[in-house]
């Protein structure tokens, strides 16, 4: 494994409540770059915990983890990733190898940008939230009255689907509609016309199935609410006020930035750059978010409780809380998993006694995979730049880490 940067910080105790306002430290440092921004943030000790507080019953070694991740990136050979450990009071491990393409030498850095794919819909969760939050919408808010002419399903009872029933996938629609359209490169617009086609399984409500074309409405929804754009709307209300510099939407911003990296497939035994599908843009709150991993590091620890002044606890209380039941489809290969849920972009399981929350993203020449337990004030976030089933065993394995079960 090619390691080009790391930086980690042995914590002896994580605590419930941070010391110091991190935030306030990152914006007093101005639009500096954020790989300059951690190591300030290390050398200055905003990312320690407060050695006073005893130690919860959480393993906080996570070398052995950090060590099986590391062999199989190297046995895989994979092109580049990223990886951050982060707490409520700051980054705890973080580190960068690889290139940003097999066909330069450029090496991935804390700045280098990875498309997220479906870890974008945890942004979206958080954007209508805030939208509720602000009386601009309700949770009860049927799309059919926002969209009049937009006709959702092919059974009438799809005309009681609510803002509350597109964020958490329990529209009643049948699942991963049109997604297929998606993958042949048709754009979300399009896509639209055929909205009153998709078949209705069960009453809004009722069961879970997992959208990207549908969930998208969510970027329809505050733009129609607010009179911004989707992007801009998280652009000020997420990305800016978090420090999140790098972060953006759509494939403009990805394409026109020199720290983006390269997609890379598996093409007969060797990693080779490929196409962006720029289909999956289209639909910008299901999987357009572009950020590195320092942006990832901030959205992690946010969702921990660290900028009050933003996302408050009683506001990520909801944003986590579980609205409907799901399969183990996704979770088949985790001996762990107790429950699943899915809760507003979020998805929520009981894992070996412990509460994560989590998702996953995956499009074309990228994988990425980010759980936090906020009961250990523990959080991790992995991105790489190829599309490597190793992603779908990262999680499991951080959890047991965490939960001193022996990585297998």
């Amino acid at each position: 494994m090619r390691i080009n940067q790391n930086y980690s910080y042995l914590v002896s105790a994580i605590t419930p409540i941070a010391p110091i306002g991190a935030l306030d430290f990152m914006r007093s440092l101005g639009r500096i770059s954020p790989a300059l921004a951690l190591s300030v943030l290390l050398a200055t000790g905003l990312a320690r915990a407060d050695d006073h507080q005893p130690t919860p019953a959480y393993n906080y070694d996570f070398s052995q983890f950090i060590h099986w991740l590391e062999v199989n990136v190297d046995e895989k050979q994979l092109p580049g990733g990223a990886l951050a450990i982060v707490s409520r009071e700051g980054i705890i491990y973080l580190q960068t190898w690889g290139v940003k393409s097999v066909r330069a030498e450029a090496v991935v850095t804390t700045d280098s940008i990875f498309r997220i794919a479906s870890m974008s819909k945890t942004f979206a969760g958080t954007a209508a939230t805030l939208l509720v939050e602000q009386n601009l919408q309700s949770w009860d808010t049927r799309v059919s009255d926002l969209f009049p002419s937009l006709q959702l399903g092919s059974s009438a009872s799809s005309a009681q689907i609510t803002l509350r029933h597109i964020v958490s996938h329990s529209t009643g629609l049948m699942p991963h509609s049109y997604s297929n359209m998606l993958d042949d490169g048709v754009a979300y617009d399009r896509i639209k016309q055929k909205f009153n086609q998709i078949p209705t399984v069960c009453a809004p409500g009722k069961c879970y199935g997992y959208q990207n074309v549908i969930f998208s409405l969510i970027g329809d929804v505050v733009e129609q609410s607010t009179g911004d754009s989707y992007e801009k709307f998280l652009h000020e209300r997420l990305f800016k006020p978090l420090g999140m510099l790098t972060a953006s939407v759509g494939m403009e911003p990805y394409l026109n930035s020199a720290e983006a990296t390269s997609p890379h497939r598996r093409v007969r035994g060797n990693w080779r750059t490929t196409t962006t599908n720029p289909a999956y843009y289209s639909v910008a709150p299901a999987s357009g978010v572009n950020a590195s991993i320092f942006d990832m590091s901030l959205w992690l620890r946010a969702n921990l409780g660290a900028f009050p002044e933003i996302l408050p606890a009683d506001f990520l209380s909801r944003l986590h809380e579980p609205i409907i039941s799901t399969p183990n489809g996704y979770f088949r290969n985790w001996s762990g998993l107790e429950k699943a849920y899915y809760a507003t972009g979020w998805r929520v399981f009981d894992y070996n006694g412990m509460r994560a929350v989590h998702h996953g993203g995956g499009v074309r020449g990228y994988r990425s995979e980010m759980a936090l337990v906020p009961d250990a004030n523990i959080g991790m976030v992995l991105l790489f730049n190829s599309e490597s089933n190793l992603a779908n065993d990262v999680v499991p394995a951080f959890l047991d880490t965490l939960s001193n079960f022996a990585i297998q």
